[in-house]
């Protein structure tokens, strides 16, 4: 289940803007690293080419908080102003340029790109969450909205659907916050509540181990728990879908699953090393998720 090249890098789509072959290398090589699969192969090429785009401005919102060079927020307000213009002119950023024609196909709103930008301002400023609730309303502008756009690239209008797959998309972004702590630890950013770290005996301190001790262990357990909760209720997505949107959800849902494993598998030892999903533990849970209706 290797994710499809994607994005406006597509061969055979004559006509379309193109991104710097550079570009191109890194978001691809971003993408494979991905839990799960961005654009199944069997899904036709529109909207492969849609997701694809999806993603590629996703990201590169997220690496501009992440890693871009010299002042971060400046960076992110300047992506902000062009992302205006993919509604309201020409946008200058090629992952931009991309974008505008899924945006006009599939009458994508720019609130969600707006919120995923949001997201990554805060992130330069808060770097710590005191409980659940503060880390939940952070997801909601760092997760959730890829899923809206998500449904609505598949012609998905529902508030049901819309509730499911906000469940999803925050339990995945915890379970990546669960694999990503040494990494996020390192860039001076902890993801674990602190209501978590205290309860279990934990310390930041404790983060900075090569191994995960074990109160380390059972905040990392317990977060991933929650997380598994949320994600089993928004699995009934599956079962309101139909077709290709039926499909590429479970899809996103399986990866997931395959993260839990992968963490469980690593005994939340995530200190050590990034726990990753094994793609045949992915086709197992596509499989069982297309059967049962995403019922477990």
């Amino acid at each position: 289940m290797t994710p499809a090249p994607t994005g406006s890098d597509t061969v055979g789509d004559p006509g379309l803007p193109r991104l710097p072959p550079e570009q191109v290398a890194a978001l691809r090589e971003k993408e494979r690293a991905e839990n799960f699969p961005v654009a199944l192969r069997v899904l036709p090429r529109a909207l492969r080419r849609d997701l694809g785009a999806l993603y590629d401005v996703a990201r590169v919102i997220d690496d501009l908080g992440d890693e871009a060079e010299g002042d971060r927020t400046a960076a992110l307000l300047r992506f902000r102003a062009d992302l205006a213009r993919a509604w309201d002119g020409e946008p200058g950023e090629p992952v931009l340029k991309a974008l505008v024609p899924t945006i006009r196909e599939r009458d994508l709103d720019r609130e969600p790109f707006d919120r995923l930008v949001q997201a990554n301002l805060q992130d330069q400023r808060v770097k710590r969450y005191a409980t659940q609730a503060e880390l939940a309303r952070y997801c909601t502008l760092s997760a959730d909205p890829v899923g809206r756009i998500v449904l609505r690239i598949f012609g998905v209008r529902s508030a049901e659907a819309e509730r499911l797959s906000d469940r999803v998309c925050t339990a995945l972004q915890l379970i990546e916050h669960c694999q990503d702590v040494a990494e996020d630890r390192r860039a001076g950013r902890v993801y674990l509540p602190q209501e978590d770290l205290a309860a279990y005996g934990a310390t930041e301190a404790d983060l900075d181990a090569p191994h995960a001790n074990e109160a380390v262990r059972r905040t990392v357990a317990a977060q991933v728990r929650k997380a598994l909760d949320q994600l089993t209720e928004g699995a009934a997505l599956v079962g309101l879908l139909q077709g290709w949107a039926r499909l590429a959800i479970a899809g996103y849902v399986a990866g997931g699953l395959a993260t839990v494993d992968a963490l469980r598998r690593a005994d939340w030892d995530v200190l050590a090393g990034t726990p990753r999903p094994r793609k045949r533990d992915v086709l197992i849970h596509l499989s069982k998720l297309l059967l049962r209706g995403g019922r477990r």
